[in-house]
């Protein structure tokens, strides 16, 4: 099973210096250039940090 479709994984969401954001899981290493701005957490809950805090950037389903 990926880790994207475990519902019980836990996940980051990740900036870079361009601003962009990922959703990235918990257990793997954050890659250079990329700071972690909310998380761990599920899935769920970092789309939700996401539409909350960034309602501009519209999350792939």
């Amino acid at each position: 099973m990926a880790a994207w479709d475990d519902a019980g994984a836990q996940f980051q969401v990740l900036r870079n210096v361009h601003r962009e954001y990922s959703l990235w899981p918990d257990f793997a290493d954050i890659p250079k250039g990329w700071e972690s701005v909310f998380g761990p957490a599920s899935k769920r809950d970092c789309r939700a940090y996401l539409a909350r805090e960034h309602p501009e950037r519209e999350p792939e389903p």
